[in-house]
């Protein structure tokens, strides 16, 4: 009688399972980073929707006039009208102020990761145009993503618009921050 003979993995084999392994999980890295980064963007857009409930209660208050209000500013000690400072009173949540893909600090740096659409400065809501142009409330942009945000976006911000939603599209406005 022969003893039963044992088969084990040879060396070889144990590395080309590695390898494939290997090749598998670059392969799906970059899928499973779009899929975070996508909701990233999907939260910026959610807090987008909660500050314009925000400013909605803030028109309420203020004869339904849009606030006077600088784009940005280049630090949280700058003592001027922005988004974060005038909404927040509005607000339960301050995380709201920040994006979630916000990675340079903006929020940290200036109060918040989104931009105002100035050109919509002390405008009546009954009368509210873009550039003297548009005046239907769902092509006027109020505020955005500052750029370089979602990678993945390509050429995308994403913009609360006057009547409500909030969706990614193309860049209406840039950031005009003080360079350092």
């Amino acid at each position: 009688m022969k003893p039963a003979s044992r088969r084990a993995f040879t060396l070889i084999e144990l590395l080309v399972v590695i390898a494939v392994i290997a090749i598998i999980a670059a392969l799906a890295f970059p899928a499973y980073q779009r899929v975070v980064e996508s909701g990233r963007a999907t939260a910026c857009t959610s807090n987008l929707r909660q500050l314009g409930a925000a400013l909605s209660a803030y028109l309420g208050e203020n004869n339904n006039t849009m606030p006077v209000l600088k784009t940005a500013r280049a630090a949280l000690t700058d003592d001027v009208p922005v988004i974060d400072n005038t909404l927040d009173k509005y607000l339960s949540a301050k995380g709201v102020f920040a994006c979630p893909a916000d990675k340079s600090g903006f929020a940290a740096k200036t109060g918040t990761s989104y931009l105002w659409n100035n050109t919509l400065n002390g405008q009546a809501l009954a009368a509210l145009n873009f550039l003297g142009l548009v005046a239907d409330l769902s092509h006027i942009p109020i505020m955005s993503d500052k750029e370089g945000f979602h990678p993945y976006l390509a050429d995308k911000v994403n913009i609360l618009y006057a009547d409500g939603h909030a969706t990614k599209d193309v860049k209406f406005f840039t950031n005009d921050e003080p360079k350092k």
